[in-house]
């Protein structure tokens, strides 16, 4: 049988998922020297596949880039904690993200080209998500998400499309492939 968590523990646990904590709601608001403060230099983000090239490497500034990949799309980014567990150096965060869309929204492809565009609804969401962080050195070094990306597409009307939403979207996708190609 395991033994019980110590006193020490359980403080290890709290200050890891306030850090986690920290990390996620970053991306609404925070500069790179605060992604500094909470992610290794050495860090990955394993959501970072279908994100602009720039997001794609290790470290803070790869962070900081995905932060403001989804600042330049979404207007009043949000994440409430509705809970958190903490297992030695792995901490996982439920949460509900929510904003409004306000400019376009781009998926990359493995080549970190566009292959999708969602131009700007205005509409809000609000989703589920899990962060799942694992910690090295009192710093964020690894990240991977579970999120409910079919829930928020519903709430900003990207599927089911509207025929004028297909248009636009085609058109913004074209003009996102032209601007890739130089």
């Amino acid at each position: 049988m395991a033994d019980a968590p110590s006193d020490s523990d359980s403080c290890a646990g709290s200050a890891h998922k306030a850090l986690c904590l920290r990390f996620v709601q970053l991306m609404a608001a925070g500069e790179l020297a605060d992604f500094a403060s909470v992610v290794h230099p050495q860090a990955v983000n394993r959501e970072a596949l279908r994100e602009p090239a720039a997001c794609r490497g290790q470290g803070p500034a790869a962070f900081h880039a995905t932060a403001l990949w989804l600042r330049g799309a979404f207007a009043d980014l949000r994440w409430e904690l509705a809970d958190a567990v903490a297992e030695g150096e792995l901490v996982v965060l439920h949460t509900t993200m929510s904003g409004r869309q306000v400019g376009p929204f781009t998926v990359y492809g493995p080549d970190a080209r566009p292959v999708r565009v969602f131009p700007p609804t205005g509409r809000t969401f609000s989703v589920l998500q899990s962060h799942w962080c694992r910690l090295q050195d009192g710093l964020v070094i690894e990240h991977w998400a579970n999120r409910d990306d079919l829930g928020q597409a519903q709430q900003l009307g990207w599927v089911p499309p509207s025929l004028p939403y297909l248009l636009r979207r085609g058109r913004a996708t074209a003009a996102a492939r032209r601007a890739a190609r130089g």
